[in-house]
């Protein structure tokens, strides 16, 4: 062969092989090179081939865990920063373990709007306000938040630091961001944290929090379109806890009714004193989709109970599935619910487990 021609065929090979990368990048932006991408793409039909219907159905079946807490609780704090330690330390405890919604209720609600007479905010509405503040993450508190009195202390709480709140030097294949005005016909401008913003093919209002799959490319110019996705996506695709959703009820039968789930909730327990005993080894839950475990004011769920005009003449037993003592043998007269809620948390834990393992 003359040697002119075989390194004419070399560079064209060459260049054959640069533009087949270039278009990997443009065709897919969480793929860094085609040789990356081939064998994901390989292992994906393996998948899809070899019971990738079984993973979808597992991942569609992955439980959720909730918890209901009183808002009254708030209401016995004897000062603004103490209320808000409280809420911080609720928002830790349903961080530390995993728990995917937090329903704050009014035991007894001056208006359905959750506000007092006075026009300040109900210790429930207080909650909600302090619980969303911090899963949010402080790079998106500013645009999400306007200024409040009732967030004066915030800045005194520890970061819940979750697998979301990802810093400005981190990259993860799923970023939190906030929408920015711009020019609709290109798509949609979002805020993730970033030196830059970046770019989504979606067009949406400015303002909104969503949840953006970056991909594993770290081109951040607008060369690089990428999605918005669903929240529990992070979730279901790599089984990262991705923070709590907060949701309020104006009273303990509306924790149950406006369940954000369409199969509502499958499983509910009531914690209290007066409850039923089970050594958490012992516990055995059945399948659930999703759970809720409630957790009582100052003087317990019973009063809640009492206090709601759709629950009237029902006993714990009828309202809750199960109606359990996770803490017996207390030396003190009363537990606090910041401190239930660790200690029931730790007692669920197993059972929980189990449960997920035979789904």
């Amino acid at each position: 062969m003359n040697p002119a021609n075989s390194e004419a065929a070399r560079h064209k090979d060459k260049k054959q092989k640069r533009k087949k990368h270039k278009d990997a990048i443009e065709d897919d932006c969480g793929a860094a090179t085609a040789e990356e991408s081939a064998p994901h793409e390989k292992k994906k039909q393996k998948q899809r081939k070899d019971g990738g219907e079984g993973e979808e159905k597992t991942k569609r079946l992955k439980p959720t865990v909730s918890i209901a807490v009183a808002g009254s609780i708030i209401d016995n704090a004897q000062s603004l920063e103490l209320a808000t330690m409280l809420a911080g330390q609720i928002a830790r405890a349903a961080t530390v373990f995993r728990i995917d919604e937090v329903v704050v209720f009014d035991s007894t609600p001056a208006s359905e709007n959750g506000e007092t007479g006075d026009g300040e905010e109900s210790g429930a509405r207080f909650l909600v306000r302090i619980l969303e503040y911090l899963e949010t993450p402080q790079y998106l508190r500013r645009r999400l938040f306007p200024m409040h009195k009732n967030l004066k202390f915030v800045g005194l709480l520890p970061p819940l630091d979750a697998p979301h709140h990802v810093r400005k030097h981190e990259w993860s294949e799923f970023r939190e961001g906030v929408t920015l005005e711009g020019d609709p016909s290109k798509g949609t401008l979002v805020d993730v944290g970033l030196s830059k913003n970046v770019l989504v093919e979606q067009t949406l209002e400015p303002g909104k929090r969503v949840t953006v799959a970056m991909g594993t490319n770290r081109d951040l110019t607008t060369a690089c379109v990428r999605k918005v996705v669903p929240p529990s996506t992070p979730r279901e695709e790599m089984g990262s806890y991705w923070g709590y959703k907060v949701r309020y009820a104006s009273s303990l039968s509306g924790v149950f009714k406006n369940s954000p789930y369409k199969e509502e909730y499958d499983h509910i327990i009531g914690t209290s004193e007066h409850g039923q005993i089970i050594n958490s080894s012992e516990l055995t839950l059945p399948s659930f989709r999703h759970l809720l475990i409630a957790f009582g004011g100052l003087a317990g769920l019973e009063e809640s109970i009492e206090e709601d005009t759709n629950l009237k003449g029902k006993h714990a037993n009828d309202v809750f599935t199960s109606y359990l003592n996770t803490c017996p043998n207390q030396g003190s007269r009363t537990i606090r619910t910041e401190e239930a809620l660790l200690i029931s948390l730790q007692y669920f834990q197993d059972p929980i487990r189990r449960v997920e393992q035979q789904m």
